[in-house]
């Protein structure tokens, strides 16, 4: 079987640990966290990194510090994994929704002005996939308008918009270090700001809300969402090697364009836009010829090639729909993605042969279920 990811350690991991574990620093309160913090906000053109367990809780503690909560509106993407939307609503504000665009899969940029009422409090920009959003647009939308931005850049550790570090735009910004990302700790995330305010918001929410002087007493609720030392360590080592790994993700994703290229049943990302070179944090397929993602993947599970499904929608996700959200909505171009994209096996440790072996099942499948398809 060809794992849909493989995570690569060459670095000072090792190295790291064995420090962590002679010293007995294995807690959020060991030297590599301020280590790990310091360095990314650097890497990204941050003031203050507030490293965190995740990058769902990341996104809590970002809304959480720019006060957003019940009444307030938040625009974003429909097209993303469910936690940008799960930390809007958890703060009891609503998030309001653009489509895709249907090149990039990003948020169209082009939709967001309409969706801008005396309601709304902050842009939630979410990079997908490879390419970053066209943070240009956005940026003059949030200054016009006196909006927040918070800035995902879950997926694009080393990538840039017109030469700045993804990572390094809005009010704040966060990141994940799942097992799938070019720099993992396993779990983790970090947020960043420039804002020395917000930064100690950050910092206060995720430890519980502990007073300064006063540790047991708590003036407001916060959360134990705490890096340990370990996790630092690894994220670290992990980030020494950044540079290194975008090259290596580009040369996957080049050698599965070049592979793909005359696939006629499916597209997939473009190598770069006028604004950034695809970071090809995965490499995502979709079907043109109306052939469900789902019969894709179980052809490819059964000659050994792992895949994951594209995000499904959130104007589609019955959790919010019950609540009374999005309901009679339609999002064309999202609901496209979701249902006829997946990616291949493309992780740090994916190796060139096994991206030869996944494209070439790809087109024997895909010819074979498109001309079943169209026989029907």
């Amino acid at each position: 079987m060809i794992p849909v990811n493989t995570p690569l350690f060459g670095g000072n991991e090792k190295k790291y640990l064995l420090e962590c574990i002679e010293s007995g620093w294995i807690s959020s309160e060991g030297p590599f966290v301020s280590r790990f913090e310091d360095a990314l906000a650097a890497k990204v053109q941050r003031q203050h990194g507030i490293a965190v367990a995740n990058g769902s809780v990341a996104l809590d503690v970002a809304v959480a510090a720019l006060r957003i909560g019940p009444g307030d509106e938040v625009i974003m993407p429909t097209f993303t994994i469910i936690s940008p939307a799960a930390s809007v609503v958890r703060a009891g504000a609503i998030p309001v929704l653009v489509d895709s665009d249907p090149v990039t899969w990003n948020m169209d940029v082009t939709q967001i002005e309409s969706k801008i009422t005396s309601r709304t409090k902050a842009i939630l920009v979410v990079h997908i996939y490879g390419l970053p959003v066209d943070m240009d647009p956005v940026l003059a939308l949030a200054e016009k308008y006196h909006l927040a931005i918070i800035e995902d850049a879950a997926e694009m550790h080393g990538q840039t918009y017109r030469g700045r570090p993804c990572g390094g735009f809005g009010d704040i910004s966060t990141f994940s270090f799942y097992a799938n990302k070019h720099i993992t700790t396993g779990e983790g995330g970090m947020i960043l700001t420039n804002d020395l305010q917000l930064a100690d918001r950050c910092r206060s929410l995720r430890n519980l809300c502990f007073l300064p002087h006063k540790r047991f007493v708590h003036e407001e609720l916060g959360w134990n969402f705490r890096l340990t030392n370990l996790q630092a360590a690894v994220g670290l080592a992990q980030l020494e090697s950044l540079d290194k790994t975008v090259l290596l993700k580009r040369k996957i994703g080049s050698q599965y364009r070049s592979l793909l290229q005359w696939c006629a049943d499916a597209s997939f990302q473009p190598a770069s836009m006028p604004y950034a070179d695809n970071v090809c944090w995965v490499f995502g397929l979709v079907s043109e010829k109306g052939v469900d993602a789902s019969t894709v993947m179980k052809a490819l599970a059964e000659v050994g090639i792992g895949t994951r499904p594209f995000f499904w929608p959130m104007h589609e996700q019955p959790v919010f729909n019950r609540q009374g959200l999005f309901v009679g909505s339609s999002y064309p171009t999202a609901e496209k993605l979701a249902r006829f994209g997946w990616y291949l096996p493309s992780g740090c440790g994916t190796t060139l042969d096994q991206v030869r072996e996944s494209s070439k099942a790809t087109i024997q499948i895909l010819s074979r279920l498109t001309t079943s398809n169209c026989n029907e």
